[in-house]
């Protein structure tokens, strides 16, 4: 059986692996991930469009100063898409924090298996629990950074603007990103967090196994061979 302390150090882990995945759950299904504001103009009307989008659905909102406003438009993101790579970046982003929400699940398994048992030495134990979060944090980065990538250099706003609105764009959109996009760091804080608390419990074990053997090391060498 584990120690008490064994136990509650992989709680511990747990609950932050726990907690990457329901955020990472959190996170997929909001809307909120960009907002971008974008100059628009045709022969009837002058203002901007205002749209927030997710990895999967966004709203149009225009803010005219001259012509008629229509109303809001809800959209379908990979459905509203043309281009190929944009879809594709989009498409891969979703692939990448799906991979994510299975590495925060087998992170929180594993943490959970060793609070209630002792398979430290095999891959089931803390050399796992480093290899899932280090996958976690390696896809959630690489997410955010193709995001901004396809959001910024590969004018994502600016064509889902022009295929919802059908105006023409003047000006390059400015771009804000929302709460579910930063609370992808969060994730990758709880899979550092997470690392952490197990290196402190090999540590503290690998010092207490040093400690067990001084008494041998300063023993007489009578008591030793006898």
């Amino acid at each position: 059986m584990p120690t008490k302390k064994k136990t509650l150090m992989f709680l511990a882990g747990f609950c932050t692996s726990l907690g990457s995945f329901v955020v990472l759950c959190t996170v997929l299904g909001r809307q909120n991930w960009v907002s971008s504001t974008i100059p628009i103009s045709d022969i009837f009307s002058n203002g901007t469009v205002v749209i927030v989008y997710g990895l999967f659905r966004g709203t149009s909102t225009q803010r005219l100063d001259l012509g008629l406003e229509e109303s809001d438009k809800y959209f379908e993101v990979l459905g509203t898409l043309r281009s190929s790579s944009q879809k594709t970046l989009q498409a891969l982003v979703i692939l990448l924090l799906a991979l994510s929400l299975f590495t925060s699940l087998l992170s929180a398994g594993v943490t959970l298996y060793n609070s209630i048992s002792n398979p430290y030495q095999t891959f089931l134990g803390p050399t796992g629990v480093y290899t899932w979060n280090g996958l976690n944090a390696s896809f959630v980065l690489l997410a955010l950074l193709l995001f901004v990538g396809n959001t910024q250099a590969n004018r994502l706003s600016e064509t889902l603007s022009q295929t919802i609105n059908q105006m023409l764009v003047h000006k390059e959109a400015t771009h804000s990103y929302g709460y579910a996009f930063w609370l992808l760091l969060l994730v990758i804080l709880l899979n550092i967090l997470t690392v952490v608390i197990i290196v402190f419990y090999q540590k503290a074990r690998y010092q207490r196994k040093q400690e067990q053997r001084k008494p041998m090391e300063y023993a007489p060498r009578d008591g030793i061979l006898f």
